[in-house]
């Protein structure tokens, strides 16, 4: 008969006791749950780091392999540090400069292929004129036949044209465009381009002949300065 009497006189106590531990409950599960958040945070973090690690690393292993191609001269890995892409100025810097040996003139390659030649020099960093740029030309010859003509950017990155081909030459869509080798600034045989469009007008002189560059001009971060090389490897179309 008197125990509710007493649980009447200990609910207060009980009360508190039981909300006490409900909100040190509920304050460590907070705690918790914020280190938690904070701890995946930074797993996330670390992921992404080892991901772009991941990825560099086999930039790194394709430019190792392209430059095992090249013989007989000096070469150096450099990384973009700024892009300047627009149709009246297709640049790219670099870091590397006068203290590393650049030059103005020296091409410039990617692991896929040829990518330009630097253009201005200071001490620290160069320009590196994309083989796009409306500014920029190089001998070049079709790989199926030897066939030499010249490459000119467009000013459009995904574009160079081939504006010296007389309309019955031999060229065909698919035909791989390579450096011929003349004028001693690009190596002999190294990818430039894929033919992708011609027009031939019989009216006109010279075919309309338009090509996509192989090197990923804008999304390559790692490039190769080559001083006097040679490429002995053949690459097929």
């Amino acid at each position: 008969m008197v125990y509710p009497l007493h649980w009447l006189a200990a609910l207060p106590v009980t009360a508190s006791r039981t909300f006490e531990s409900w909100f040190t409950s509920r304050r460590t599960l907070q705690t918790q749950n914020t280190t938690l958040r904070h701890d995946n945070l930074q797993l996330q973090a670390q992921l992404q780091k080892y991901a772009s690690l991941q990825a560099e690393n086999q930039r790194l292993r394709q430019l190792l392999d392209s430059s095992t191609q090249i013989m007989g001269g000096r070469l150096l890995v450099a990384s973009l540090s700024a892009i300047d892409l627009d149709p009246y100025r297709q640049h790219v810097m670099i870091d590397k400069g006068e203290i590393d040996g650049a030059f103005v003139g020296q091409a410039v390659l990617s692991a896929k292929a040829v990518m330009g030649q630097i253009q201005q020099v200071s001490r620290y960093a160069a320009t590196v004129l994309l083989i796009t740029d409306a500014n920029h030309a190089m001998p070049v010859q079709v790989l199926r036949n030897g066939l030499h003509t010249i490459a000119v950017g467009t000013g459009r990155i995904n574009e160079i044209q081939l504006p010296y081909l007389p309309t019955h030459a031999d060229i065909q869509v698919g035909d791989q465009i390579v450096t011929s080798g003349l004028g001693g600034k690009f190596p002999a045989g190294y990818p430039v381009a894929t033919v992708r469009e011609i027009n031939r007008e019989p009216n006109q002189a010279f075919a309309t002949i338009r090509a996509e560059p192989t090197a990923h001009l804008d999304r390559s971060r790692e490039v190769l300065l080559v001083w006097d090389g040679e490429i002995l490897a053949q690459h097929q179309p």
